[in-house]
């Protein structure tokens, strides 16, 4: 399907693909109010700022907005990343209009109430004190961090020292400067009148105004090898190392090769480190990206006394991979690949969010079809072709545990 693109004269980009075989619409809404543009002083900003938006909007109180929403069966959801804040909502596709009004209250009008600041507060150290308990969790965010560093590698959650020091006009100022127009995403798929559709967006968010985002400033990652010393009869295991951003023209052939390495239970990892040998009960990788860099991110959950053949293992995995694929392997990933497009061609909601993240990565939208095309011409040539040009050679490694490990960090190729 045609998918329609324009900007606003206010910087708001707008998306929208018509999917008449569905009887649901849905939308995503970006705002650039990720944790990296708060305060190292003030982890979490961005998330207790999140918070509070829902807390009340426009003519309506907190209760009376999520009330609305319910009431229009809309299902929605929330997330802070480094550079944004997300907002997504599906629904029957009749209450589309209806519910991006709530959400333009939301993102220009909330009530940002003092007397809602402490239970939002609440909220978000909630999340904080999971994240404590969560060992596998933290072992990842602790990766991140040391792999990108600050503030791209920070955790949206925040800190409870970070949530404890935030005053109200700390998240008023922060809603003031991000909360804009200029950088923003709103991206709509489903049964959709499409001029309809336009005309109402331009009356909801045509007026919308707000300073350019100032983007942070980095620092550079440590990397290395880091241990968090945690009595526990378990260890945690995590591995980065450097792969290609997703606006690569090689992306998808890197995110073939870590799908053989970990997707489902006839990969690499799942077949060689836990069936095989028994070493662990969770090991898995996966390609991340930010707009610019990118990373290959591992993960095993293992006893204490298997953690060092655990990582011994799965480091050879990663460096025997650079040897090549093999055809089974390619048609195994393709079939898994083309599964996930025919589900996202079923869910509006899916849709509305890969777009918005396309035009955020490669500032376009890869249609369906198109997708459909790359999978279908990933072979082993083009893969093995990618990990000859792109082994690993400096590993990012963080283990939590009772006892650090013996590391190699730098592993180089892989001698064929």
């Amino acid at each position: 399907m045609e998918i329609e693109t324009y900007q606003l004269p206010n910087g708001l980009t707008v998306l929208v693909e018509s999917m008449p075989w569905l009887e649901s619409a849905a939308f995503s809404l970006l705002v650039p109010s990720g944790c990296g543009y708060e305060a190292a002083n003030r982890a979490g900003l961005a998330s207790l700022t999140c918070e509070m938006t829902q807390r009340g909007a426009g003519s309506r109180d907190s209760r009376a907005f999520m009330q609305d929403l319910e009431l229009l069966g809309a299902e929605f959801s929330s997330a802070v990343s480094s550079s944004h804040a997300s907002f997504g909502a599906s629904m029957p596709a009749e209450n589309l209009l209806a519910t991006l009004a709530l959400y333009a209250d939301l993102a220009r009008r909330p009530h940002l109430d003092a007397d809602q600041l402490d239970d939002a507060r609440l909220s978000c150290l909630q999340e904080v004190r999971a994240v404590e308990d969560d060992l596998a969790q933290k072992c990842l965010l602790l990766l991140r961090s040391r792999y990108y560093a600050d503030p791209l590698g920070r955790a949206s959650h925040g800190t409870e020292a970070g949530l404890a020091a935030i005053k109200r006009k700390d998240v008023v100022n922060h809603f003031k400067s991000t909360y804009v127009p200029q950088d923003a995403i709103l991206s709509v798929a489903g049964k959709i009148d499409v001029l309809e559709l336009r005309r109402h967006i331009e009356q909801l968010f045509g007026d919308w105004s707000g300073p350019a985002p100032v983007h942070p400033q980095e620092i550079p990652p440590p990397r290395g090898y880091e241990h968090l010393a945690r009595e526990s009869t378990q260890t945690h295991i995590g591995v980065a190392y450097d792969s290609v951003a997703y606006a690569d023209p090689q992306f998808y052939e890197a995110r073939a090769a870590v799908g053989i390495l970990s997707d489902g239970m006839s990969s690499r990892l799942f077949t060689e480190v836990r069936e095989k040998r028994g070493l662990c009960y969770s090991v898995y990788a996966s390609c991340h990206s930010l707009r610019d860099r990118g990373s290959v991110m591992c993960y095993a959950g293992t006893s204490t006394e298997r953690a060092q053949e655990t990582l011994d293992v799965v480091v050879a995995e990663l460096l025997r991979l650079t040897r090549g694929v093999d055809a089974d392997e390619v048609r195994r990933l393709q079939s898994r690949l083309k599964s996930a497009l025919i589900m996202q061609q079923e869910s509006s909601a899916s849709r509305a969010g890969a777009m918005a993240a396309d035009w955020y990565y490669l500032g376009r939208v890869l249609t369906l079809d198109e997708l459909g095309r790359i999978v279908a011409g990933l072979s082993v040539e083009k893969i093995d072709a990618y990990l000859a040009s792109h082994p690993p050679r400096e590993l990012t490694v963080v283990t939590l545990g009772s006892s650090p490990l013996t590391v190699q960090t730098s592993v180089g190729p892989e001698i064929r």
